[in-house]
């Protein structure tokens, strides 16, 4: 099985407006799923006029997910908002992340997709750690965390996705490994790549 990846386009919205109608993905993401609210909030980045990457992934050539990959520097509201709890470093990037085809949830994919976005980061010279707030509650979520080689750093308490939730969040950070790349590794870049899973 392999891993591909390409930033987000246009479109790919009514896919993307699908998955986030899917329960298991409404659940965690509580997205507004009309086609103008996906536009909204996705159209930015798919143009470039946002700094953050929208990248949708496969599995074998088949759309697999989405992942978000964004520098804390670009949205220092968020740093803000962790500050209590963790210092965010310079070069502290984050993602979020979502499988749309719930037959390939459980499965060990979303280990896998996270463990190839957190790898293709080192391609930026700048990005110096990835750190990932998440809420308590959602283990299915923290779990692909740690599998793909993220620790738990800390807890507190910070703004829910979903206003059903409560406060409680853990936040997974992995360093940049010592050596890391700093080139284009797999010959693709960081917007598109390629690994097996």
């Amino acid at each position: 099985m392999v891993i591909t990846w390409r930033r987000l386009a246009e479109d790919d919205f009514p896919l993307v407006k699908q998955w986030l109608e899917r329960p298991h993905v409404a659940r965690w993401w509580n997205h507004e799923t009309s086609a103008e609210a996906v536009e909204r909030d996705f159209g930015p980045a798919a143009r470039g006029e946002e700094p953050s990457e929208d990248l949708l992934v496969f599995l074998d050539g088949r759309p697999l997910g989405l992942v978000q990959r964004s520098r804390y520097a670009d949205y220092p509201e968020y740093a803000e908002e962790l500050a209590p709890i963790l210092e965010v470093p310079g070069g502290a990037v984050s993602i979020d992340y979502l499988i749309g085809d719930e037959e390939q949830v459980g499965r060990g994919l979303g280990p896998s997709m996270i463990r190839a976005i957190v790898e293709s980061t080192w391609a930026d010279p700048e990005a110096t750690c990835v750190i990932v707030p998440v809420s308590k509650a959602n283990r299915a979520s923290w779990r692909a965390l740690e599998k793909a080689g993220l620790r738990r750093v800390a807890e507190g308490e910070l703004e829910p996705d979903n206003p059903v939730d409560d406060r409680d969040h853990v936040i997974y950070r992995l360093d940049r490994p010592a050596g890391a790349s700093t080139g284009e590794g797999d010959g693709e870049g960081a917007e598109r790549g390629r690994v097996p899973a």
